[in-house]
């Protein structure tokens, strides 16, 4: 069940309406006004037969005009979710309901500021025991040992049911200190979750695994020589590998200036232990400054391991209460494919460019996670270099020949994350299906499309229109009947 503060369906409708001065609720990132049910979304082409479970994409959408300046990473989350059955194709939305939205619900307006204005602290009387910071848990979804999880960096994670209402804050039993990374990675071999978190203040860095069942079984904090951003990170089948990249939080411009700086004098830093490894055991590896926001996978061959994202030169965030958010987004230039390796034998450390194509939402089969994989999938700007929003090309590469087959979604298509899901009767990695919720301008409507992963390049095989539009968001997974 729902908190007992958890607003209901009936009483909860999104108030956002003034975009002027905020660009990030502009276009398809405008909240949708309600949540609501429907069971027979229209379908174009054809459904495979052994496509059966849930597409869910997590995301922003605010309910409340915002306080000040809106980033999109402070929209209260919410979830889309599409099954595909027997009989069909449904949806449903939900907003998770967290304990600063429910103070805000009883407030009847906006009580948080955002990361802009992350000094700005909302007035106690009003947020009660849901605390000085909003955890929106508006970033991604995850299933491990039976609980579905809906993250955000900067608290614990918020477990969901399988009808996408909200169950609470999870610590893991009271084990959990602090947050947990939005990006676990789970080992689908052992069954082992492995996850991490940053902090602004010392320890900067926490890792931890939890064993097949749920329960939290390692937990070690790691040094840092400064707090830095860190979203992502890989496990070998023995390792947990880290980017120490100089993205660094500035605790004196927090609320005057630039909360999050780049600063390639700090160096960039590979970081290798072993997965119920201590600080002791952390070796650390030097690389040309660089960052990588989303990993496609990892894996060890002896001493050598290797692993691929999408590197950043110079990455810029956009979160300065000092300069307006356009302008900022505008310097947000997306990444690069490129392969990275440490040779634990020989302390040696590199990176090179695996192709020229700026993307990122960096997606495998999970089914390879940590283990040596030959296809990579990822959204990529076919068109003009953008921001999130103009995401317009899937793409699938195979590792082992270099080639990469795209499929660009369209006049005014915009497209998210794909997401694969396997095909119950395959045998090889490739074997399932592609999704993506593709909005188009156009119509102002978003179409979840379903791809062979095998034949990018032909496009949808199935189409199916939602009721209403999918705002753009962050992370989606596939949860299979």
């Amino acid at each position: 069940m729902a908190p007992a503060n958890a607003p209901s369906v009936a009483n909860l409708a999104s108030t956002v309406t003034n975009a002027a001065n905020q660009p990030d609720l502009r276009g398809n990132l405008m909240p949708v006004r309600s949540e609501i049910d429907i069971d027979d979304c229209h379908v174009d082409g054809t459904i495979p037969t052994g496509l059966r479970g849930s597409f869910i994409r997590n995301g922003p959408n605010p309910a409340f005009e915002p306080l000040g300046s809106y980033h999109m990473f402070d929209g209260d989350g919410m979830l889309h979710g599409i099954t595909f059955g027997d009989d069909g194709v449904s949806y449903r939305n939900r907003w998770i309901r967290s304990r600063g939205l429910g103070a805000e619900l009883a407030h009847g307006a906006a009580v948080y500021h955002g990361l802009a204005e992350v000094m700005s602290f909302p007035d106690p009387k009003l947020t009660g025991d849901a605390g000085p910071l909003k955890n929106p848990a508006n970033t991604h979804i995850i299933e491990h040992a039976g609980r579905r999880l809906a993250l955000w960096e900067g608290g614990p994670p918020t477990e969901v049911d399988t009808n996408l209402d909200t169950l609470g804050e999870y610590d893991f039993g009271g084990r959990l200190v602090g947050a947990m990374t939005a990006h676990p990675r789970i080992d689908p071999r052992t069954g082992e979750m492995c996850f991490f978190s940053y902090s602004l203040f010392e320890p900067y860095l926490r890792y931890h695994v939890a064993d097949s069942t749920g329960a939290l079984v390692h937990s070690v904090d790691l040094d840092l020589p400064a707090p830095v951003m860190m979203h992502d990170f890989i496990i070998t089948e023995e390792h947990a590998v880290f980017l120490d990249s100089p993205i660094v939080f500035d605790l004196e411009n927090l609320g005057t200036g630039p909360m999050v700086n780049w600063k390639p004098e700090n160096g960039t830093r590979i970081g290798v232990m072993p997965r119920r490894g201590t600080n002791a055991d952390l070796r650390w590896f030097e690389i040309e400054p660089g960052h990588v926001q989303h990993f496609w996978n990892g894996w060890a061959t002896g001493n050598r391991i290797e692993f691929s994202g999408s590197r950043l030169a110079d990455p810029n965030f956009g979160i300065d209460p000092t300069s307006p958010l356009d302008e900022q987004a505008a310097d947000n230039q997306p990444g690069r494919p490129a392969r990275y390796w440490v040779d634990l034998g020989s302390g040696s450390a590199g990176w090179e460019p695996s192709d020229d194509l700026p993307g990122d939402f960096c997606r495998i089969n999970d089914a390879y996670t940590g283990v040596p994989n030959r296809y990579a999938y990822m959204s990529a700007f076919g068109g003009s270099v953008g921001n999130q929003g103009d995401f317009d090309t899937m793409v699938a590469y195979d590792q082992s020949t270099g080639e990469r087959s795209m499929w660009h979604s369209g006049a005014g298509g915009h497209v998210g994350e794909s997401v694969f899901a396997p095909d119950p009767a395959g045998t090889a990695e490739n074997d399932g299906w592609l999704i993506n919720a593709v909005y188009y301008e156009g119509g102002d409507r978003t179409d979840v499309c379903v791809l062979d992963a095998r034949d990018v390049e032909a496009g949808p095989i199935a189409r199916v229109t939602m009721p209403q539009r999918i705002p753009f968001g962050f992370h989606a997974n596939w949860f299979g009947a």
